[in-house]
C-alpha cells in the first residue's frame, strides 16, 4: 500500500510541470486526496463497511469535487488532472497508468444492472468533459478527446472523438481527418432546421399571398 501511495505522489510529478515539491502535492493537489480517500474507502468497501465506506466518499466529493464510488477499482498510477465534477460509477474498473482531466463522467446509461459503468484499460487518457457511458471498454493507449461521448467500445491504440464518439486514429492511422468542421454541433444543426422551416413559412405566406391576389382579381 505505500509503495502505491508513493506512486500516486510521482505520476503527478511525471505528468504535471506545475508540481514543484512533495509538500505541495500532498496538501494541495485535490486530484491526490480523492485517489487517497479513494483507496480508503474501497478498502473498507471491501470489506463490506459499506456505509462508513460511502461516508468517506461523500466527504471527499465535498472538499474536491470528485465522486468516486468506493466500490470503483482504480489501478496504480492514477493521475487526475485539475479534477473538479469528475464522477466515477460503482462498477468502473480502471487499470494503471491512467490519466482524467476534469469534467469527466464514466457513468452509466440507466439501463443496465450488474456491470453498469465503462473499463478503462491500461495506459488511457480521457480529456476535459469527455463521457464514457455503460458497461464498455476502452482498450490500452486510447485517448478520449475533449468533450466525446463515448457508447460503445474502443479498440486499442486509438483515438476518438466526437457525439457519438468515432475513431479516428487507430494504430497511428488517420482514419478521418479531424477538422474542427467535422464535429457534431447541435446549435448549428438546429439553426439550418430553422432556417429551413422560415424558408418554408415563407413560401407559403407567397402563395397565400399570390392565391388572394388572384382570388380577387
Amino acid at each position: 500500500m505505500i509503495k502505491m501511495l508513493k506512486e500516486d505522489i510521482e505520476v503527478i510529478f511525471e505528468q504535471d510541470p506545475a508540481a514543484r515539491s512533495y509538500i505541495e502535492v500532498v496538501l494541495t493537489y485535490s486530484g491526490l486526496h480523492a485517489i487517497w480517500s479513494h483507496r480508503l474507502a474501497h478498502a473498507l468497501f471491501k470489506r463490506k463497511w459499506f456505509f462508513l465506506a460511502r461516508v468517506i466518499s461523500q466527504i471527499s466529493r465535498f472538499f474536491t469535487g470528485i465522486e468516486i464510488h468506493p466500490g470503483a477499482k482504480i489501478g496504480r498510477r492514477f493521475f487526475i488532472d485539475h479534477g473538479m465534477g469528475i464522477v466515477i460509477g460503482e462498477t468502473c474498473e480502471i487499470g494503471d497508468n491512467v490519466t482524467v482531466y476534469q469534467g469527466v463522467t464514466l457513468g452509466g446509461t440507466g439501463k443496465e444492472k450488474g456491470k453498469r459503468h465503462p473499463t478503462i484499460k491500461d495506459h488511457v487518457l480521457i480529456a476535459t468533459g469527455a463521457k464514457v457511458l455503460g458497461s464498455i471498454t476502452i482498450n490500452e493507449n486510447s485517448k478520449i478527446g475533449a468533450g466525446s461521448v463515448v457508447l460503445n467500445d474502443v479498440p486499442e491504440n486509438s483515438t476518438v472523438v466526437g457525439i457519438p464518439g468515432r475513431v479516428v486514429i487507430q494504430n497511428g492511422v488517420r482514419i478521418k481527418d479531424l477538422n474542427h468542421q467535422d464535429l457534431p454541433d447541435p446549435d448549428a444543426e438546429r439553426f439550418k432546421q430553422l432556417e429551413h422551416q422560415l424558408s418554408e413559412l415563407q413560401q407559403e405566406i407567397k402563395q397565400l399571398k399570390e392565391g388572394k391576389i388572384y382570388h380577387d382579381n
